[in-house]
């Protein structure tokens, strides 16, 4: 059973997770929370040591290049990101509504309207990176985890809004079963299927 799994992990990992956490929620200034919506523009769909490596050499990029030269030094990184730099380009002009709205769900529910690339897990993804705590991150880790432990019945060939809340849901149950934050069971599920944390 997937809580009883959690129920045996959280002692041996527990000081490890809040430590992640506690990395999450650091201050950032609104240049650093633009560095963090295009890592997660650029990781949908990507291997992530490959993302995180253009994403490092190209953080001092993001806000002063034109589409042209961004995609041609993404490229150079040796990682196939198609349109992410014209996506990282439009952001640039929804940049400063990360302040302005301070309901982080209808703040989620702007950036999956609004910016290119973004989906719920993506935007799930990138509120978590900021130290939100409400939410499920649908990666293939977590899918497969909970797939494995039956409490999905299969992975969903594509997340749309009604299967992603659907399973979210079930996940806001659990969490406040096992009395942790959503984001707690997130780091939880990811360990339990890759055996490592999230380094981002």
């Amino acid at each position: 059973m997937l809580k009883q799994k959690i129920q045996d992990l959280i002692p041996s990992i527990k000081s490890q997770v809040s430590k992640k956490l506690k990395e999450f929620k650091r201050k950032k200034n609104s240049k650093t929370k633009f560095h963090e919506l295009c890592f997660c523009i650029l990781v949908a769909g990507s291997n992530l040591e490959q993302t995180k490596k253009a994403w490092h050499k190209n953080k001092k990029n993001f806000l002063k290049l034109d589409s042209k030269k961004l995609q041609e030094n993404l490229r150079k990184c040796g990682c196939r990101f198609n349109h992410r730099a014209s996506y990282i380009i439009e952001a640039r002009k929804n940049k400063h509504y990360l302040k302005k709205i301070k309901n982080e769900f209808e703040l989620r529910e702007f950036l999956v309207k609004n910016i290119k690339g973004l989906g719920y897990k993506e935007a799930s993804h990138f509120l978590r990176n900021l130290g939100y705590e409400n939410f499920a991150i649908l990666d293939r880790h977590v899918l497969k985890i909970l797939k494995k432990h039956q409490f999905i019945r299969k992975i969903p060939k594509s997340l749309t809004k009604k299967i992603y809340f659907k399973i979210e849901k079930k996940l806001e149950i659990l969490a406040k079963q096992l009395k942790i934050t959503q984001a707690e069971l997130d780091i939880y599920l990811f360990y339990l299927d890759s055996k490592k944390l999230p380094q981002k």
